[in-house]
């Protein structure tokens, strides 16, 4: 897994839309990410809160 979302998700979803492989999901409490993560990058340029960043 290549980026992780941290407790700043807002569970806004602008970074499930973005991701190329679908590898962002929502979950019970925010966004997490897969394992099929292809560390493009695309998901922290849209989130609001900079709550992405690589692992």
């Amino acid at each position: 897994m290549a980026h992780v979302i941290s407790d700043e998700c807002i569970s806004c979803g602008a970074c499930a839309a973005e991701c190329p492989v679908s590898a962002i999901a929502e979950g019970d409490t925010k966004f997490e990410v897969s394992a099929d993560c292809i560390d493009c990058g695309a998901c922290e340029g849209v989130c609001p809160t900079g709550a992405i960043s690589a692992e």
